[in-house]
């Protein structure tokens, strides 16, 4: 009997939480499942790189709602026997609400751990990955980073404008582009159309304009050049522009050990410092907070209700958009210097946490959430201001 119950309601909120993981972390990968189709329709990626660059960005969907589909589970599956008073049924059978603490606290700490190999390792890992791949990808076919209407300087030493991009992506069409590699003699390109042609082996990039005119001044002399062409050739140098981005590592990138070592050869009270903090601090908070919302959940989703499932989801969403808000108004304190990394990263999980262990015990107690003379002044102040509307 003593076993039984729990792997009862340890089943009862795990089948909701696999089943509301894969909704969240499908929902938010539809709002770039239209950037990646576009790369594979018009900008000829292969479905392989494309499957490749799903897999990398999962780490980061992953890391945001594996502790929201905890949360929304344990309120639904412990709403759902409140609702069937079976949560009565065990407490007449002599089971306290402690009991709970086995499978909401087992279903907790997996997810905990999960998601903290997830921030720690899997995380990085997939943004170092992605961002050789697009790496790679932009060796191949140099112009997806390209759109029509937009100064692109991603190139070393030149501007490229676009005025009209076609729906295949192959060409450019009303092409702008100043080349000031020359400093003493700096160029400007108009031509009616441009391609890239890339060599995959050499790492070799050019942009081939057709009917164009070139306009070349020269600062030194006060002179001014005009040379038409039917073709003309700019090279461009990719290769080391894609070697510098690979080598610097941006922070969401960098490993626990690298953070640290970033950490220590600058200044603390630097913003650089502060943003580094931030990244190394969020890694831990974030599995933390698993443990914090599944004690959370637990005096939130015995309460009973018809609406169950509608009840669960909206409670839990209000729950992850205070502590969200709460994140990032600590992580803005934190980089501008109004309060200490730790106090500001880690006051979401201090104050949550606080606030699941007061509710848990007087949950436990059988007592209201609040206490009564709060509440009597609230239904007192709520006639008043009812007796005084016209």
């Amino acid at each position: 009997m003593k076993t039984l119950i729990p792997r009862y309601i340890l089943r009862e909120i795990a089948a909701p939480f696999v089943l509301i993981l894969f909704i969240l972390t499908f929902v938010l990968l539809m709002g770039k499942i239209l950037q990646i189709m576009d790369m594979m329709v018009n900008k000829g990626i292969r479905v392989f790189d494309i499957a490749q660059l799903v897999f990398f960005l999962m780490p980061s969907l992953l890391a945001f709602t594996l502790p929201i589909s905890l949360l929304i589970s344990i309120l639904v599956g412990l709403g759902r026997l409140s609702s069937d008073s079976e949560i009565l049924i065990f407490k007449a059978s002599g089971l306290s609400l402690y009991s709970y603490l086995v499978p909401v606290g087992l279903l907790s700490l997996i997810v905990c751990i999960l998601t903290l190999i997830t921030t720690v390792f899997l995380v990085p890992f997939g943004n170092a990955s992605t961002k050789h791949l697009l790496f790679a990808i932009a060796q191949q076919k140099a112009s997806i980073g390209i759109q029509e209407k937009v100064f692109n300087d991603d190139f070393s030493g030149l501007l490229l404008y676009a005025d009209r991009i076609p729906v295949h992506g192959n060409t450019m069409e009303g092409v702008i582009v100043y080349d000031h590699r020359m400093t003493g003699e700096p160029s400007t390109i108009v031509a009616q159309r441009a391609y890239l042609v890339s060599d995959p082996d050499t790492r070799a990039v050019t942009l081939r304009l057709e009917d164009g005119s070139t306009h070349m001044v020269d600062l030194r002399q006060k002179s001014y050049r005009l040379m038409s062409f039917r073709s003309y050739d700019v090279n461009l140098n990719i290769s080391a522009a894609l070697q510098s981005d690979r080598d610097k590592k941006a922070e969401k990138e960098m490993t626990l050990g690298e953070l640290r070592h970033q950490v220590s050869g600058l200044d603390m009270k630097s913003k650089a410092a502060r943003e580094l903090i931030i990244e190394l601090h969020q890694r831990l908070t974030i599995p933390v907070s698993c443990l914090v919302f599944g004690i959370l959940a637990i005096p939130l989703g015995i309460r009973a209700q018809r609406t169950v499932k509608s009840r669960g989801f909206t409670t839990g969403l209000t729950v992850v958009v205070l502590y969200y808000l709460l994140q990032l108004g600590g992580e803005a304190l934190v980089e501008t210097g109004y309060l200490a990394p730790v106090v500001g990263i880690w006051s979401p999980n201090v104050l949550f946490g606080s606030a699941a262990l007061y509710l848990f015990i007087r949950t436990a107690r059988e007592e209201p959430l609040l206490p009564r003379q709060w509440t009597d002044r609230l239904s007192s102040s709520i006639n008043r201001n009812r007796s005084c509307t016209p």
